[in-house]
């Protein structure tokens, strides 16, 4: 394995989300305006309610940044989630998010080169470049912000889902009042 696909420790074995705010994916994305600068996108959906959490659509994001957006979603959320799930990208290995997590959130990273594994947020990343970026050029920063924040919230509010009861994410998330009890996981 090279360098650069080096395999993320785990801090807990794999295991679906049978209930919203046990397993939340992440992941990034990015794109450019049309004079040429990047637009680096972070997302992340709860697993089973399928609820988009983060909005970050930054020209880079730090580990830190990422430290902070995260600190804000937990406390809207009333709490972290069981497990963030995350590809093995250099953000995710990196000295700041690993003692973040550590004693709050388990963290389950994906091996290198399986897409298929993080299948809830690889869908609403499909559906965000298809309804939103290739339908967009970016003239600026700012309107890449404004535009991908009301595809995110149409994602939570108005899109209706099949596995969901043909309900918006936000309305099935709130209809959810189940609580998780680990069973063989390792955490709390």
């Amino acid at each position: 394995m090279s360098p650069r696909k080096r395999a993320g420790v785990s801090s807990i074995p794999p295991f679906e989300a049978d209930v919203p705010n046990v397993v939340w994916a992440i992941d990034f994305q990015f794109d450019s305006t049309v004079d040429g600068k990047a637009i680096k996108i972070a997302s992340m959906v709860d697993e089973h309610a399928r609820v988009s959490l983060l909005r970050i659509v930054e020209p880079s994001i730090t580990a830190d940044r990422l430290v902070e957006e995260l600190k804000t979603v937990f406390t809207l959320a009333v709490g972290p989630p069981r497990v963030l799930r995350m590809h093995n990208e250099s953000k995710f290995i990196s000295q700041a998010l690993q003692p973040f997590c550590d004693g709050k959130t388990g963290m389950s990273y994906m091996p290198p080169d399986t897409l298929w594994n993080n299948g809830h947020i690889e869908s609403f990343d499909n559906r965000l470049r298809k309804e939103c970026f290739h339908r967009n050029h970016w003239n600026t920063l700012f309107e890449a912000r404004l535009v991908i924040g009301d595809f995110k919230h149409e994602h939570n509010h108005q899109h209706r889902h099949s596995a969901l009861g043909y309900r918006a994410h936000a309305e099935y998330a709130a209809s959810c009042r189940c609580t998780h009890t680990p069973v063989a996981c390792g955490i709390n």
